[in-house]
């Protein structure tokens, strides 16, 4: 087990337990249970029944919460630092410990048919789990991590533990912390707390990606507007080009509201409201694309207008003052983004579960330093490449 700690002052200390247990972990007939089983690791472990796992941080005013992505599970906690012994110790309890009542399981299946639900109610949400499906066509990175509902009736306490026992183990974990504590005064404790877990002699292996071939898809839903995505498979986060995707992601249609598709498409003609790029690094993969929405008759000329800009990414090199100005609002990005120590750990322990080492703030301001205008337009070329895009329209149902 590792574990990264990041010293800042003040008096709160934040806490996590980065799991490599994601959707993609799971077998055939188990999609969706990554994300079940963080969901019933709240339900009771061998001393601690709900009430006191919840009440345990939050009657010293703390947090505790947990989330699941395609390659991790992630439990987490914030306290005041004279408590953060009490949390980690809960964080541990609740990772190894859990029995997964029968009674509790069949609540949360419920729980989760609800939450599925709830994400086909909402098409900014539906659009990019089908979108996932299409990049990722055939293998387990384009599943759902909510599951469906055929499966969630499928999963018995049985093969829930089973799941747990195969990926929750300590040489895949990360332990990540962050405040004015001092780690390694837990380090014995942690140890013996995990000195006497059965560890299986199998480690996981997770499904190597397949090939990618292009599609597109129109449906027709109960919807007031038309909803869409277009992209194209991407770098992972330890491919060479990941960074200068990274800035040129967030020049086209990052956070900031002057990015190109803002600018340029929103502000300018008043075509649609919700217009934004998106880059989502995985460990030997990725995935980009342009998701908007907007009235019917408009959505044509959107989509037309988001090539333009993609075609002015891909025929012209940014001059040197646009360069300097694209590096600048990234790392200030970066920086701010530090500020929230709980995100930034989070960030740190998933990059030490995929490499063996955690880059510094002052190599990755340096590796933005070094992009040049030239690699921007080849990665343009590369992932904008319209032949190679899939896409996906959500059209309201004809009246």
């Amino acid at each position: 087990m590792r574990w990264v700690h990041r010293h800042q002052a003040g008096p709160v200390a934040h806490l996590a337990l980065v799991v490599k247990a994601g959707s993609r972990d799971e077998a055939a007939d188990e999609q969706g249970m990554a994300h079940f089983v963080e969901h019933c690791l709240f339900k009771g472990t061998a001393k601690r029944k709900t009430f006191h796992i919840l009440s345990r941080l939050d009657d010293v005013g703390g947090e505790l919460n947990a989330y699941t992505s395609k390659e991790e599970t992630l439990i987490y906690a914030s306290v005041l630092k004279k408590d953060a012994a009490r949390a980690l110790e809960l964080l541990f309890d609740i990772a190894f410990h859990s029995t997964f009542p029968e009674r509790e399981i069949a609540k949360e299946r419920d729980v989760i048919m609800d939450e599925i639900n709830s994400y086909r109610d909402s098409p900014s949400d539906l659009i990019f789990d089908l979108f996932d499906e299409q990049i990722f066509a055939g293998h387990p990175m384009g599943r759902n991590i909510l599951g469906t509902p055929d499966h969630l009736r499928s999963f018995s306490r049985e093969k829930t533990l089973g799941f747990h026992h195969r990926l929750y183990r300590p040489d895949q974990i990360v332990v990540a912390s962050a405040g004015s504590i001092r780690p390694e005064r837990f380090a014995e404790r942690v140890s013996n707390w995990i000195s006497h877990l059965d560890i299986p002699d199998t480690k996981p292996v997770r499904e190597a990606l397949n090939g990618y071939t292009p599609e597109h898809r129109v449906d027709e839903m109960p919807y007031v507007q038309t909803h869409c995505v277009l992209g194209n498979r991407a770098y992972g986060n330890s491919e060479e080009r990941s960074l200068s995707l990274v800035l040129l992601n967030n020049l086209l249609g990052g956070p900031g509201m002057n990015n190109r598709l803002n600018l340029r498409i929103r502000e300018r003609y008043g075509l649609t409201y919700q217009l934004e790029s998106f880059y989502s690094a995985y460990s030997d993969c990725g995935i980009w694309g342009v998701y908007l929405s907007t009235e019917p008759e408009q959505a044509d000329r959107v989509v037309e207008l988001v090539h333009k800009e993609l075609r002015a990414l891909r025929e012209k090199s940014l001059g040197q003052l646009q360069l300097s100005k694209a590096k600048k609002q990234l790392q200030g990005q970066i920086v701010l983004g530090q500020e929230n120590p709980g995100s930034s750990i989070s960030a740190i322990a998933k990059t030490l579960l995929q490499s063996e080492r955690v880059e510094s703030l002052p190599e990755l301001m340096k590796r933005i330093e070094a992009i040049s205008s030239v690699e921007l337009m080849e990665t343009a070329n590369e992932v904008f490449d319209p032949s190679r895009f899939s896409s996906i329209h959500l059209k309201p149902l004809p009246t």
